[in-house]
């Protein structure tokens, strides 16, 4: 029996909010819920801090990122690539 490549890691889209660090940025990702009681869809949004080794994003990008080791205090996120630069 061939074991198989097992990815637990969680990967994320989202839009760069903030560049201004070196080295990091600042990425909200949108989702949206169902109220429990009214049934209507609200959108939440979930700040991450982001490892950019290269500091190749900048404000209004829309990247995808993966889960990682700690990095820092509250960089645990690394940069996996651009889906579409800011216009």
């Amino acid at each position: 029996m061939e074991l198989q490549k097992r990815n637990f890691r969680k990967e994320r889209i989202g839009i760069v909010t903030s560049s201004a660090m070196d080295r990091s940025v600042v990425v909200s990702v949108e989702r949206r819920i169902k109220h429990r009681i009214y049934g209507k869809f609200i959108k939440k949004t979930t700040k991450f801090f982001v490892h950019d080794e290269n500091n190749e994003c900048s404000v209004g990008d829309k990247i995808s990122i993966m889960e990682t080791r700690p990095i820092s205090k509250k960089k645990c996120w690394r940069l996996i690539k651009i889906i579409e630069k800011a216009k």
